[in-house]
């Protein structure tokens, strides 16, 4: 079996990541007031997981975003398993703080459950747009692409999202407002720092010497890890 060789440069993207995705996480429990506006902290953080997304799409090619996502998604339950194993675990007499630490690190199974596949989902959705839209394009037309692949990757997760975790809970009515609200403030996120994604791929492009661009024949199946 043949070995891929993975840059340092690539470990890099994908550490950043599962970091960016992980502190997301850890960041939502916090509201935010914007204007007339009440966002989640975790909005601050989560679009940059998009915008590395695009960037390793654009340079590395699908497979090894669909790897990328898979251990985004794997590190963040790893993490937030270790956390309940952390909240669960008996506090020393000394310890004054259960009730805290519960509140921001005890997940409700429903939320844990609707923000996995909503991300999954939406993360896939970003990488398939994108590289489609590559190939459609020959490779021209950047930011356009950057921009509709957010557009569909942050569209999904809210859609899957706010239904799953907030369904019975609040109206329907709400629930598409946030649903709207949060895809329009993600992907304008993305369409202000679009400059600094340019330059960002530009150097990845310098520094791996091209980028690739995926065929018609590249298997898009999200479960196929070891197509990279």
């Amino acid at each position: 079996m043949s070995k891929v060789k993975i840059s340092v440069t690539f470990m890099l993207l994908a550490v950043t990541f599962c970091v960016c995705l992980i502190v997301s996480n850890l960041m939502e429990i916090k509201t935010v007031d914007l204007g007339p506006l009440t966002i989640t902290a975790g909005v601050i953080v989560f679009p940059i997981s998009y915008i590395l997304n695009d960037c390793i799409v654009e340079v590395y090619g699908f497979g090894k975003a669909r790897l990328v996502i898979w251990l985004g998604f794997g590190m963040n339950m790893l993490v937030s398993l270790l956390l309940q194993l952390g909240v669960w675990l008996p506090g020393a007499e000394s310890w004054t703080q259960q009730e805290a630490m519960a509140t921001i690190f005890g997940a409700v199974p429903r939320i844990f459950a609707a923000s996995f596949i909503a991300f999954l989902c939406g993360s896939m959705v970003n990488a398939y747009v994108m590289s489609k839209m590559k190939i459609a394009s020959g490779g021209r037309k950047f930011s356009l692409r950057a921009i509709v692949s957010s557009l569909w990757g942050e569209g999904v997760d809210s859609v899957i999202f706010f239904p799953i975790a907030f369904g019975g809970v609040l109206a329907w009515s709400e629930i598409g407002m946030l649903i709207v609200t949060q895809t329009l403030l993600k992907t304008l996120y993305e369409i202000l720092i679009l400059p600094v994604t340019m330059k960002v791929v530009k150097m990845l492009r310098d520094h791996e010497g091209g980028d690739v661009t995926d065929t018609p024949e590249t298997s898009y199946k999200w479960w196929k890890l070891n197509e990279i």
